[in-house]
């Protein structure tokens, strides 16, 4: 069974992730610009990600969870890597894009196969499914735009998909 602890885990991980994605977007788009390669999409994909950052922080107010302790880091290092992949170039930013969204899609189907082992949050379980599936729009938009064209694209997303696991494992707990 899902206890409440491991409810509040996932909530907060959720959010700072979210959070995260947040400040990527807004770290290419102070690079890239309105008119830069991709920008529209990059808005429109932030737009989603800061409705989905908005829904989870309704989510911790109601039920008491506490954001992790790691955010004031998450959001500058958020910015530097949004900022850092735009400063590579726009597949570079469509990368990083692509490469965060695969491990978000796992992760995010491994806290639905959880939560379906008992049912017991299907509130939750409808928007992190919901959440998912703008997920992997913004992976499928993302190698679309050419992220696999990158400089280096395998080291870059691999490096990316491996800090990103790293950020989901700390910020569960942390």
């Amino acid at each position: 069974m899902v206890d409440k602890s491991e409810l509040h885990r996932m909530i907060r991980v959720d959010q700072a992730g979210e959070f995260g994605a947040n400040r990527i977007y807004e770290g290419q788009l102070a690079v890239m610009g309105d008119r830069g390669p991709h920008s529209a999409e990059i808005r429109h994909m932030a737009e989603q990600e800061v409705a989905h950052r908005e829904r989870f922080d309704k989510v911790m107010a109601e039920r008491g969870v506490r954001p992790t302790a790691l955010q004031p880091f998450w959001s500058i290092a958020g910015y530097a890597l949004g900022a850092g992949t735009a400063l590579l170039g726009p597949e570079a930013a469509m990368a990083c894009t692509a490469a965060i969204e695969e491990e978000i899609d796992k992760h995010y189907s491994e806290q639905l196969d959880r939560l379906a082992e008992d049912n017991s949050d299907p509130e939750l379980a409808e928007m992190i499914e919901e959440f998912r599936e703008d997920e992997r729009e913004h992976r499928d938009a993302a190698l679309a735009h050419g992220a696999e064209r990158a400089p280096a694209y395998p080291l870059l997303s691999g490096a990316i998909r491996l800090g990103c696991r790293i950020a989901i494992k700390v910020s569960e707990r942390v």
